[in-house]
C-alpha cells in the first residue's frame, strides 16, 4: 500500500483543498492530512483560525479523499511522522516548493499546483470587504 502524506490549516474548506487532496489521493492509496492544531496555528503562524481543529478535523473526515487526520503541532514532526506512518509520498501546495526537499532522503516529495483563483486568504479578505 502506497501512503501518502499532506499538511495544512484547511480552514474555511474550499473547493481548491478539494482539488489538492483528491490530486494527493490519486499518487498512493492512503492519505493521511496533518491538520494544524489552533495552538500550533497561533503560536507558530500567528494564524487565528474561524473553525476550531475539531471542526476542521470533522470536515476533513468527512471527505472520501481522506483516510486518516492527525494533529500537527509542530513545524519539525514531519521527518518523524514520514517514518511512523512508513509514508511513501510527502506532498505540498507549490507555493512551499523546495521547503521539505529535506525529505527526499526517506520519501518522495511533490509540489502540486495551487488552485490559482481561490485561497482561504482571499476569502478572508472578501469577507472583511463585506
Amino acid at each position: 500500500m502506497k501512503k501518502v502524506i499532506t499538511y495544512g490549516t484547511f480552514d474555511l474548506l474550499h473547493y481548491g483543498h478539494i482539488n489538492l487532496l483528491k490530486r494527493a489521493k490519486a499518487l498512493g492509496d492512503y492519505l493521511i492530512v496533518a491538520l494544524s492544531t489552533d495552538e500550533f496555528n497561533w503560536d507558530s503562524k500567528q494564524k487565528k483560525c474561524y473553525f476550531p481543529y475539531e471542526r476542521r478535523k470533522q470536515l476533513l473526515e468527512a471527505i472520501r479523499y481522506v483516510d486518516l487526520v492527525i494533529p500537527e503541532e509542530s513545524w519539525e514532526q514531519k521527518r518523524s511522522d514520514v517514518e511512523e506512518f512508513k509514508v511513501d509520498t510527502f506532498v505540498m501546495g507549490n507555493d512551499w516548493a523546495g521547503r521539505f526537499d529535506f525529505l527526499k532522503d526517506i520519501c518522495e516529495v511533490v509540489y502540486l499546483e495551487r488552485t490559482p483563483e481561490i485561497s482561504t486568504t482571499q476569502i478572508k479578505e472578501e469577507l472583511g470587504e463585506k
